[in-house]
């Protein structure tokens, strides 16, 4: 089995699918990438046993025989980061394993592996599937990623939950003291479902989804998610359990509104809490007509913080409090100018929408409030 492929594009599908390789597994054929050469196609897997990537690229076979071999991960990405890019040659005996590699200036040799032991994909059949626009998919995933917990205890809220519902497709995370919530309103499903995606797999397609509007084939079974993009696929395996009743958390009546600029907040936000108590990062907002005051203290340490920023709010005067290291990661995952606060009373969570929704979409971010102790 011989082929020849340029080093770099062979290096961008390799780190690809690499990210989804760990050292650390029970498997040791898992520390190895599976190349499948048919034709002038190289087929490059990489699997955790929970997920498998695949990618393909064009490459020039040179003797028309197709094969198969495990690739240890680590020695061939470290010598192609060192590679300036050029074509590069594989020659892989069938017969001992051996791998040997030459560039314009060098040869390198390895041992490759048996695929005898390599997992094989899972089977799609009977999967309902679902297309969706790329970008959109991309979109969704940035967006409620990063609330997901670390509590194994509760291991559905370390996914992000898909909900396929008549007239919409629903993305939903939480980690309990917030949550999120994004609705695509012109994405009508033909078929209704739900499923929770581990975190993993969905920090990988943030890597190599396209940002265009191509379609995304999204389908799913019982137990596992496929996903293809263009000339990459992934499978992985669901979160088995029931997600929470989300709905319940959302106030159903939220009447004061304030309304700010989201930069100007940020940045205030990240100096007061400078002053803040670092286990809670807690920063208290003040709200008096149309002005709100940012406080933050350490009294341990006699640190204090405070400043003023002009807002439109419609309620009576107010004081609550919110963690600022979540708040602030919230809100640069909202886009626009201003964002608007929905607020009841101080215990209520507080509600953080763009004030301008599109018609397609419509996006929550719910955090629950601190005791305000200052």
């Amino acid at each position: 089995m011989r082929f020849i492929v340029s080093s770099s594009a062979l290096l961008k599908n390799l780190q690809l699918v690499g990210g989804i390789i760990s050292s650390n597994t029970v498997m040791p054929i898992l520390e190895n990438f599976l190349f499948e050469l048919k034709g002038n196609t190289l087929t490059i897997t990489g699997c955790d046993l929970e997920t498998m990537i695949k990618t393909q690229l064009e490459v020039q076979s040179e003797n028309a025989e197709d094969g198969k071999i495990c690739v240890t991960s680590k020695i061939l990405l470290e010598y192609l980061k060192n590679l300036p890019d050029q074509p590069i040659s594989f020659n892989i005996n069938n017969k001992d394993l051996t791998i040997e590699i030459t560039s314009n200036s060098g040869k390198y040799k390895i041992g490759g592996e048996k695929t005898d032991e390599y997992p094989k994909e899972p089977n799609p059949e009977n999967a309902s599937t679902l297309n969706i626009p790329s970008s959109r998919l991309a979109d969704a995933i940035n967006k409620t990623i990063f609330a997901t917990s670390n509590d194994t205890l509760r291991p559905a809220m370390t996914g992000v939950y898909f909900e396929l519902n008549e007239g919409d497709l629903t993305f939903v995370a939480t980690d309990a003291h917030r949550l999120i919530r994004l609705m695509y309103l012109d994405i009508n499903p033909t078929q209704t479902g739900n499923f929770i995606v581990p975190r993993k797999p969905l920090q990988q397609m943030k890597n190599w989804l396209p940002s265009d509007d191509s379609a995304v084939s999204l389908s799913y079974t019982d137990t596992h998610l496929f996903i293809k993009s263009n000339n990459t696929s992934l499978n992985c395996r669901l979160i088995d359990g029931k997600y929470p009743p989300y709905r319940a958390v959302i106030p159903a009546d939220n009447p004061f509104l304030l309304t700010i600029n989201r930069t100007d907040l940020i940045n205030a936000l990240r100096r007061v809490s400078v002053f803040a108590d670092k286990s809670t990062t807690q920063v208290v907002f003040d709200i008096v007509g149309n002005t709100v005051t940012l406080s933050a203290q350490y009294a341990d340490f006699s640190y204090e913080g405070n400043e003023k920023l002009n807002c439109q709010f419609n309620g009576e005067d107010m004081k609550i409090a919110f963690n600022a290291r979540l708040l602030v990661e919230m809100l640069n995952n909202l886009e626009g100018e201003e964002i608007a606060l929905e607020l009841s009373v101080p215990s209520r969570a507080g509600i953080f929408k763009p004030t301008a929704n599109s018609d397609s979409d419509d996006l929550l971010m719910l955090l629950m409030p601190l005791m305000v102790n200052i």
